[in-house]
């Protein structure tokens, strides 16, 4: 699912499971633009890194989708 823009502090559901992740930080990378991921059950556990797509409808994380609704 592609958002308009992905900002820090949303929330993305990984598809095919309940799991669900906080957006921490964004940054570009040479031509790419990473997201920084974090579980919302682990706070112990290690962030994940997920590229971000980019369509003529917006922004989107592969694998991921926005868990949030009314945005």
């Amino acid at each position: 699912m592609a958002e308009r823009r992905i900002q820090v502090g949303q929330v993305w559901r990984k598809v095919g499971s309940e799991e669900t992740f906080l957006v921490t930080r964004i940054y570009t990378e040479a031509l790419a633009t990473i997201a920084v991921l974090r579980s919302t059950d682990n706070d112990q556990g290690t962030p994940v890194r997920v590229h971000v797509e980019r369509t003529a409808a917006g922004q989107g994380l592969p694998g991921y989708a926005i868990a949030q609704g009314g945005e």
